[in-house]
């Protein structure tokens, strides 16, 4: 079965940082002969503090995904949070995905579905790979002809995550396609003053542990300059260092 790769900034920031990363995205697809999909957000929606920076906006967000798609030819994924996004979203993107928050939402996940594409659920933070079954049968029974599921880790509070790898084949059972959040993964949830703190250095290990698991999709949110993104800085994987993590999975 072939390999899914994910792969962007968080949220848009600029023009400037997609051309960046998607000129980055197409090099290695090249290079290793993958096709990894280009993934950011055009809100953020969940942030922590209201303070924090949401993005560009759909409208704005959209017509620079589709800027990305034109210029180099990249299959695009973004996520959405109210069912009325879906259609506009659906006819830009190849997948619509689905916060781990809101993965038991029917309507939007009835909405995603209806588009005809691929939908990506991520698993709840507060859900077993088990309890998936339901979600995936309410994005199926709406009509989804092709539906993911991504594993991101669960929180117990305190700060934390924790990856129960069990999930992934638990999730094979449901989905034939389970994908590895690793980087989100390694998050540490309002755990940097009113923002998420990280440790971006375990991504490369959650990959390899995750393919050891049997996940046959990896997803990875990256930018040039991490530390200073304005959004998931300290769990985003250096854009230097994707090439080598990517060719590590194959």
């Amino acid at each position: 079965m072939n390999t899914t790769f994910i792969a962007g900034p968080c949220v848009i920031e600029s023009a400037e940082l997609l051309d960046t990363v998607a000129a980055r995205l197409t090099e290695i697809n090249r290079r290793l002969g993958v096709q990894i999909i280009f993934k950011t957000s055009f809100d953020k929606a969940n942030r922590t503090s209201i303070r924090s920076y949401r993005g560009v906006g759909m409208e704005k967000g959209l017509q620079m995904l589709a800027d990305v798609r034109s210029k180099w030819g990249l299959r695009l994924l973004t996520d959405i949070h109210e069912s009325w996004q879906a259609a506009p979203v659906g006819e830009v993107v190849d997948v619509i995905q689905i916060p781990a928050f809101l993965c038991r939402q029917t309507d939007l996940l009835v909405a995603a579905a209806k588009t005809g594409r691929t939908v990506n659920i991520k698993k709840a933070q507060f859900l077993s790979g088990e309890d998936m079954r339901y979600p995936y049968e309410k994005a199926c029974d709406a009509g989804a002809a092709d539906v993911w599921l991504t594993e991101r880790g669960n929180s117990f509070g305190y700060n934390n995550l924790v990856v129960d790898f069990r999930n992934i084949p638990d999730m094979l059972r449901i989905a034939p396609t389970v994908v590895m959040d690793c980087t989100h993964s390694v998050q540490r949830p309002g755990a940097a003053g009113g923002k998420t703190g990280g440790n971006r250095e375990f991504v490369p290990a959650m990959a390899l542990a995750a393919k050891a698991f049997g996940a046959n999709g990896y997803f990875f949110e990256v930018h040039p300059d991490p530390d200073h993104a304005l959004s998931d800085g300290p769990n985003m994987l250096n854009l230097n260092d994707l090439e080598g993590v990517v060719k590590s999975l194959l």
